[in-house]
């Protein structure tokens, strides 16, 4: 069996490649917890001292798999009993909270939703020229999550970020960088290397010294409490994803049609 993520250990730098190429990385709840527990794994490794995240192919990770039955999904009232956040909250939990260590997104190509919201939880983020980054939860009836309405806000302001993703906006990678979802646009046939190159970089620095400007800089971040955000948007998604509006949406999505809502 294929692994849903690539593990590859180069000096200092772990890099974490999700491995569902066929479906530009959509996210299963395999898939997805893969990626968690990797990050924790990595966190509690003294000998990595940076960690990558990016995807096989020419997808970073397109989101949720909406082909998955609705039972399987993080949003599900099963999946709900047994973890109220679900992996999709674990992202940023992940990342920001129990992994201390600098994790750089390796934006390679599509992010999309969740998968955006993978991107986001990211410390830093290098992002390829044929990256397209959307929210996508206007086109499918939801409403953010992932930690966006706490990541995106950060990046780009208020504003734009809520033009972002109220207009369903894609953006390519050097708008990306422009509006600040990023911090360096590399070509697209010089992207592995210029992940890797990077990584390096941060290697030449005291492991000590990065870890605590990290939680330096996430303590500074937290001027609410991130675990009652992040359920606060499941709360709402799960509302959203219960409309009819929503089913509305997704069936419109799935048969490429402009969907017709009644606001139900």
């Amino acid at each position: 069996m294929t692994e849903l993520v690539s593990i590859a250990d180069r000096g200092h730098v772990r890099t974490l490649t999700l491995n569902r190429p066929h479906l530009k990385n959509a996210l299963s709840d395999e898939l997805a917890w893969s990626i968690v527990n990797a990050i924790d794994d990595a966190a509690k490794d003294d000998n990595i001292w940076v960690v990558a995240i990016t995807g096989t192919g020419d997808a970073f990770c397109a989101g949720l798999d909406l082909t998955m039955k609705e039972r399987t999904s993080p949003l599900s009232p099963q999946n709900a009993q047994l973890d109220d956040l679900g992996w999709v909250g674990h992202f940023l939990l992940s990342i920001r909270k129990r992994c201390d260590k600098p994790v750089v997104g390796g934006v390679n190509g599509v992010a999309v939703g969740a998968g955006l919201g993978l991107a986001m939880a990211c410390d830093v983020r290098l992002v390829a020229k044929r990256a397209r980054l959307m929210a996508g939860y206007t086109r499918i009836g939801g409403s953010p999550d992932g930690g966006l309405t706490i990541t995106l806000p950060q990046a780009m302001g208020y504003e734009r970020a809520m033009r972002f993703m109220m207009e369903n906006r894609t953006v390519t990678g050097e708008e990306a960088v422009a509006i600040g979802m990023a911090g360096e646009v590399v070509d697209d046939e010089r992207f592995s290397q210029r992940l890797a190159e990077y990584c390096d970089e941060l290697c030449r620095w005291s492991p000590i010294t990065l870890r605590l400007l990290k939680r330096g800089m996430v303590k500074s971040m937290e001027s609410s409490d991130m675990e009652q955000q992040l359920r606060y948007e499941l709360a709402n998604i799960r509302r959203a994803f219960a409309s009819e509006d929503a089913r509305e949406a997704r069936q419109a999505f799935l048969e490429k049609r402009p969907p017709a809502f009644k606001g139900k």
